[in-house]
């Protein structure tokens, strides 16, 4: 598949500080890089990638200053495997991550210790999911140096927690604790506001994440740092400040409550939703303002994506915000599949003014994060399932990966392949199916035309990489028996 990224990057001189006639040139300084992450946030909901609904004005600058690339995937459908895999390098299946419940073993390798060994200064502030408290899988045992945020996955399905985790210990905010589920109160008018306060309490854990942030930033100015920034936001439960939410109501009129099972209740789930991604693209904003504030801007790497797809619960509006576009939305194809709205990602990479804006076709996913970074910060990566993108971005001819490769053992089992223009599918593998279905991106990017019949040798191929790549998790609970039969 061509790559459009010929000459991105500004010429290198323009990266060093040239001396007089004769003299050294002044070695550049290692980049800093902010990798932020958000939670089930898909293209649709940013602008930049073609959504007209929501306000994300300084994403979209990002995007428009650095190289917005459209054909990035995550290697999984759930938040903890896709997070496990970006930190790592490692498909689900070989790194041992391939669900939620799992965790990571502390030997594990990752490439926030290979950059701290090197020197920078770490960080996470978020939400973790890949191992909870007083296991071998904490942040500050995966190479984080600082963490600050909900390690347990379930600990985010509240924006107004109890506590927060800073590194090994817990920081309590001025909130209760009201379980997730917790119903309106007996008799009260779901279409009265004032029956959702409880909802609503002192400290909005976004806000508390975001001053870690700037905290963090500030006190690394003067050396090479990584920050992961992993916002739980927009995941579920629907919690938003009003003045946001309000905004949104205006704009898109009166709508149903919702109970929100499992969750909370929403008056108005669809402007909430829109609220909470508006707020974290201000709070992008106000880190960016404060990068150029601190004179580091031109040498700090961003990079924004998301983990998987667009969730449909009891909170989700992802069909009525047609979410997953240009891609299907609704159950079945997103979050927990592997179509391409469950595992194709929103993927922005900015450098300061160095990268010439570009919109690529390059094909990767999450494996290729963590040997470009690693290039990134000239550190050596261990060889995983990945190659690095940094050659795009500097205008070099990239290698490109022969195929792609997913499995996960969710939702009855799934395996997908790409080659090219070709996406092969596989699904209900726990129930004993063979029968690939076959689709051609390039004319059917919603996987609606089955071509399998008509192209038996291209299910051939996509049988032959599936033997070529198929590994048994060493947790039988995750195995899944895939076959030709």
């Amino acid at each position: 598949m061509k790559n459009n990224l010929s000459n991105v990057l500004l010429p290198l001189a323009t990266l060093s500080l040239a001396s007089c006639a004769g003299q050294q040139k002044e070695e550049p300084k290692r980049p800093n890089i902010i990798f932020m992450m958000t939670d089930d946030h898909t293209t649709q909901a940013m602008s930049c990638y073609g959504g007209n609904l929501l306000q994300t004005p300084n994403m979209d600058r990002i995007a428009n200053e650095g190289i917005r690339m459209d054909n990035c995937y995550a290697v999984n459908a759930l938040s903890g495997p896709s997070r496990a895999c970006v930190l790592t390098g490692k498909f689900s299946h070989e790194n041992g991550f391939t669900d939620n419940a799992s965790t990571f073993n502390g030997d594990q390798q990752t490439f926030p210790k290979l950059l701290q060994q090197a020197g920078y200064q770490t960080a996470m502030i978020g939400k973790w999911g890949v191992g909870g408290p007083a296991t071998e899988g904490t942040p500050n045992k995966m190479g984080f140096g600082t963490y600050y945020g909900c390690i347990c996955q379930r600990q985010a399905h509240t924006y107004y927690p109890p506590f927060l985790w800073q590194n090994d210990r817990r920081v309590y905010l001025d909130n209760e604790l009201l379980p997730p589920g917790t119903p309106l109160d007996a008799g009260a008018d779901p279409y009265d506001p004032r029956s959702y306060d409880k909802y609503t309490q002192r400290t909005y854990s976004p806000d508390a994440m975001y001053d870690q942030v700037l905290e963090f930033v500030n006190a690394n100015k003067e050396r090479p740092f990584f920050l992961m920034w992993t916002t739980p936001i927009p995941h579920s439960p629907m919690q938003a400040p009003d003045a946001d939410v309000q905004y949104y109501v205006r704009k898109f009129g009166d709508e149903q409550p919702i109970e929100g099972k499992g969750y909370f209740p929403s008056r108005w789930p669809r402007a909430t939703y829109a609220a909470m991604i508006t707020y974290f693209d201000r709070q992008i904003g106000g880190l960016v303002a404060e990068l150029k504030r601190l004179g580091i801007w031109e040498n700090t790497v961003i990079v924004i994506t998301s983990d998987n797809g667009p969730a449909s619960n009891s909170c989700s509006s992802s069909e009525w915000f047609d979410s997953a576009h240009p891609f299907r939305s609704g159950k079945g194809w997103g979050k927990s599949s592997l179509r391409e709205g469950g595992i194709r990602m929103p993927f922005i990479v900015a450098w300061g003014g160095k990268l010439r804006p570009q919109v690529s076709d390059h094909v990767g996913y999450f494996p290729d994060v963590m040997p470009t970074l690693c290039e990134l910060a000239g550190v050596e990566p261990p060889a995983t399932d990945g190659i690095s993108f940094l050659p795009a971005l500097e205008g070099r001819r990239q290698p490109q990966h022969e195929y792609l490769y997913w499995e996960f053992p969710g939702s009855k089992g799934w395996v997908a392949v790409r080659w090219g223009e070709w996406k092969g599918l596989l699904r209900r593998v726990k129930e004993g199916n063979d029968r690939f279905e076959l689709f051609n991106l390039s004319d059917d990017p919603r996987e609606e035309h089955d071509l399998a019949a008509q192209h038996p040798e291209i299910i051939d191929r996509m049988w032959q990489f599936v033997s070529a790549s198929h590994t048994e998790p060493a947790n039988p609970k995750f195995r899944m028996e895939v076959g030709r039969k």
